[in-house]
């Protein structure tokens, strides 16, 4: 056994570094295929004739998947091993990119993206958990920015990539060029990392609360995508209660699939995940607004709105590093705020928008929305994986996916909602293009707010590094 656990805990440089490229590229690929597929949405909308709702749903069913299977598969890789649970789940996405590539109704679309969102949930899962697990805490930081400049990097190739393969190919070439990247991280799992890490090898698997936390989800995103209809208000409650019938759950079992009591009882922690989910819900659904709105209302093509939402994640992808770096010797919490309050000002600009609005003010809009969002990840990645110990790695990475997932969820669910209530289920059309805007706007106004409520909660997380 010691022999094991010295395996486990030790690695090379190599090693480090190996991890680390996995990570990157698991980090590039997810985003990459979030903000392409958002910008090949009309053209897939046109070919399969859908409504706005349903098409929201290409988009939604990818993360609700991931969000559902994020949490577990990190308890999982705890207990059977990180490199593992990274290595199926790579698989998984990759397979599914090339059955999406060749679907023949939205509907196959769909379901294809939810075996994507899993395979996403899986290395989501255990990329973040084993860099945590073979660098130094000093490292910690620099490693994180890197990962999340990666991120940030995915979601900057997105757009323009996908917007060139939609029009001079098909959206079908967004997910068989996604298939072929998968296969790279594939080779390096196998060939260069010869460790496994699973600090809690040996415990049990709560499937119980797995159950009830899948449940809850699903309840509570179905819900809230379909109000303000009665049967969306009622399943939304119903998730509600779910998780709270999750809470009480995990606090009675001796091996939790999340360990409650880190909410409970450790500040940092709890506040930071909470920034974090209020974060994503204020801006994920920003990229599939504009993008519908500079396609729809600026009569930008796919390459060209691709373009110009590239300005967001390039600046992400700079700030990022730096931001991290700065979190290992600066208390994250006055990045982060810094960060989200500088996301709030370019939300609040937004809402402006309108149909003379030119693309250049929206490009600087999203300009600074990049800038805040760079200085508040990494940070906040760092808070959350610095407060836990080691054993609750594979937790604390889930949560950090958890709350991301969950937000854009929820951001979209905001989306959806503004959808369903000014324009209804009909395609987006020149005759709703009042209706449209007004949607948008409102949407980021909900934004705005939310934003507003993250710098406080981000500002109460307390102190991460000893004086």
């Amino acid at each position: 056994m010691a022999a094991l656990a010295k395996h486990e805990t030790a690695s090379t440089a190599d090693e480090r570094w190996s991890a680390l490229a996995v990570a990157s590229l698991g980090s590039f690929l997810t985003p990459f295929m979030l903000s392409s597929v958002n910008i090949a949405l009309p053209t897939i909308g046109r070919e399969f004739e859908v409504d706005a709702v349903l098409l929201s749903w290409v988009a939604t069913s990818y993360l609700l998947a991931a969000a559902v299977a994020l949490l577990p598969f990190g308890r999982l890789a705890d207990i059977h091993g990180r490199k593992r649970v990274q290595l199926c789940g790579m698989a998984l996405f990759t397979l599914s990119s090339l059955l999406a590539g060749l679907a023949g109704s939205v509907h196959s679309l769909i379901l294809f993206r939810v075996f994507q969102g899993t395979g996403i949930a899986m290395i989501f899962a255990t990329g973040i958990a084993i860099l945590a697990s073979v660098f130094p805490v000093g490292e910690r930081g620099r490693v994180l920015g890197i990962t999340v400049a990666a991120v940030y990097s995915g979601l900057a190739c997105g757009p323009l990539a996908g917007g060139w393969l939609t029009q001079q190919f098909s959206w079908r070439a967004v997910f068989l060029i996604s298939a072929l990247t998968g296969l790279v991280p594939i080779g390096l799992i196998l060939w260069k990392l010869k460790g496994e890490w699973a600090d809690a090898r040996g415990e049990s698997f709560d499937l119980t609360g797995a159950l009830i936390y899948g449940g809850a989800v699903v309840a509570f995103m179905v819900g809230a995508s379909d109000l303000p209809r009665p049967r969306g208000a009622a399943l939304a409650l119903g998730g509600l209660f779910a998780f709270g019938a999750f809470a009480w759950w995990e606090l009675r079992v001796r091996h939790p699939v999340f360990e409650v009591r880190l909410l409970l009882g450790n500040r940092v922690f709890a506040f930071s995940c909470l920034a974090a989910l209020v974060h994503y819900s204020a801006t994920f659904g920003v990229t599939f607004l504009i993008s519908l709105f500079l396609q729809y209302v600026q009569g930008l093509s796919p390459q060209g709105a691709g373009l110009a939402l590239i300005a967001q994640p390039v600046m992400m992808a700079l700030f990022s590093p730096f931001a991290g770096r700065l979190s290992d010797r600066v208390e994250p919490r006055v990045i982060a705020s810094l960060g989200m309050g500088i996301t709030a000002a370019g939300l609040l600009l937004l809402c402006t928008v309108s149909a003379g609005t030119s693309t250049a003010f929206v490009v600087g809009c999203l300009t600074a929305l990049g800038c805040g969002f760079g200085l508040f990840s990494s940070p906040n990645m760092n808070a959350i994986m610095g407060s836990v110990e080691r054993k609750h790695y594979g937790i604390a990475s889930g949560s950090v996916g958890t709350m991301r997932l969950l937000g854009q969820i929820l951001s979209m669910a905001i989306a959806t909602l503004m959808f369903a209530v000014f324009i209804g289920r009909e395609q987006i059309t020149p005759a709703h293009q009042t209706a449209f805007i007004h949607s948008v706007r409102m949407a980021l106004l909900v934004f705005f707010g939310l934003c507003l409520c993250g710098v406080f909660f981000s500002l109460s997380r307390g102190r991460l590094h000893a004086r």
